[in-house]
């Protein structure tokens, strides 16, 4: 499975094909997360990642996803003290 996604992401690439799929997109704002990159669906074409897709999330798929954006800057932050 990783191979082939790999494979997909590398031909949209190739191609610009502008495929959505998920990926590990860096966060402007996206969902009110910034900062940090985080498993979200992407349109990903000759640029890499053109856009991060936001689906309408209900307020507990929101809230898991800001908290699993606040641990990965915790993480982050860990790394950075070293």
């Amino acid at each position: 499975a990783p191979s082939a996604a790999a494979a997909r992401m590398t031909r949209a690439v190739a191609e610009d094909a502008r495929t959505v799929m998920p990926v590990c997109a860096w966060m402007e704002g996206q969902y009110g997360i910034s900062d940090v990159y985080l498993g979200v669906e992407a349109e990903i074409g000759a640029s890499g990642v053109r856009r991060v897709v936001e689906r309408d999330l209900t307020g507990s798929e929101l809230a898991s996803l800001r908290e699993a954006a606040a641990a990965v800057q915790a993480k982050q932050a860990d790394v950075a003290s070293l």
